[in-house]
């Protein structure tokens, strides 16, 4: 009879086992690159928590956006919100929440020089518009009386691939300069000037900075910092040269944050914020009952996102990017809060 008992303890725990392995989810979804390091290692931690495995395929925020909207994800993650007509094509209304905010820094290959350099938006848009081509340009060293810059050709590298870094770049210079503003404007895609090279992804333009003397390019923070890469100081709109960190990156965050939070940072007007600054988004359809979505991979999907903007807020400082603000925070969970799966609240 212990016997008979013993088997049956057995069998039941192999069911149960079975049973929570089932219900482990595989979550897709695919985006930015500007916060890849920081997603990499929250979704690693949550699946450690959970079990839930998120397969993220960092492709550009272009791309992600195409996925979203072609329902072949879970998720879409951006730097750069929807644009009114973006969503009014989406086929469903879509949720923007803010998960981090990070830097866009400018770089650059200039092996004789061992101080970071001053840049502002004026230089950055003639370099790529063409129109600065030598590193020891008179405007340039107006800039850095004290450093003396080699003779050497300007190598402008830009992105080759829909891209929210590239938007939030754009917008810096749309918003700071009249010039880049009529010849270019702002955008996930700009055509570059002749002679521009293109890298994919903020890993691409990295490797292309790194290995290329002369070259300049913009790449998230985190992105620089891990190759050991030169960045400069960039002029805001105080006049100020500030130094591109989570410190100057959270004080440019001043600003009036809308409900649906689809807002820039860039060009910040508080004194001591770094100018090409930007929130970046995680994207999910309101409602969530489509393409045969079960009620529990909704849930999960909630879940996640509901962990990333709490308690996976704790991840952000060590890997340079900075916690969202608890206005914000506030703000992210009310739009989850409206998240539904056939019209019932996915959250409760």
């Amino acid at each position: 009879m212990n016997r008979f008992f013993g088997l049956l303890l057995i069998s039941l725990l192999v069911i149960t086992s079975s049973v929570s392995y089932s219900q482990k989810q595989e979550i897709l979804g695919a985006g930015a690159t500007f916060p890849y390091p920081l997603y990499s290692k929250m979704f690693d931690e949550y699946n450690k928590k959970t079990g839930n495995k998120i397969n993220y395929q960092s492709i550009g925020s272009g791309g992600g956006i195409k996925q979203l909207t072609a329902k072949t994800v879970d998720f879409g993650a951006s730097d750069a919100f929807m644009d009114d007509k973006e969503l009014s094509t989406a086929g469903g209304d879509i949720v923007h929440i803010p998960t981090a905010m990070g830097a866009v820094v400018v770089t650059y290959n200039l092996p004789t020089l061992k101080q970071s350099i001053n840049l502002n938006a004026d230089i950055i848009a003639k370099i790529y518009l063409g129109e600065i081509k030598n590193w020891n340009d008179k405007s340039i060293k107006s800039l850095n009386p004290k450093l003396t810059f080699p003779n050497m050709p300007i190598i402008a590298v830009g992105r080759s691939d829909g891209s929210g870094t590239t938007f939030i770049f754009t917008d810096y210079l749309t918003k700071a300069n009249k010039q880049w503003e009529t010849a270019k404007g702002r955008g996930k895609s700009v055509q570059w000037a002749s002679g521009v090279l293109a890298g994919k992804g903020n890993e691409g333009v990295a490797g292309m900075v790194k290995q290329t003397p002369g070259s300049i390019g913009y790449v998230e923070l985190e992105y620089a910092l891990k190759n050991k890469m030169s960045v400069g100081n960039i002029q805001n709109k105080a006049g100020k040269f500030i130094v591109p960190s989570i410190a100057s990156v959270t004080k440019a965050a001043n600003v009036n944050m809308p409900n649906d939070t689809r807002v820039t940072l860039t060009n910040t007007d508080a004194p001591d914020g770094y100018p090409i600054a930007s929130f970046t988004w995680i994207l999910i359809y309101k409602e969530q009952n489509y393409s045969n979505k079960t009620t529990e991979k909704a849930k999960a999907v909630v879940e996640l996102i509901k962990w990333v903007v709490n308690d996976g807020q704790v991840y952000h400082n060590a890997l340079n990017y900075a916690p969202i603000p608890k206005a914000v925070q506030a703000k992210a969970m009310t739009i989850l809060k409206s998240v539904t799966f056939g019209g019932k609240p996915i959250l409760k």
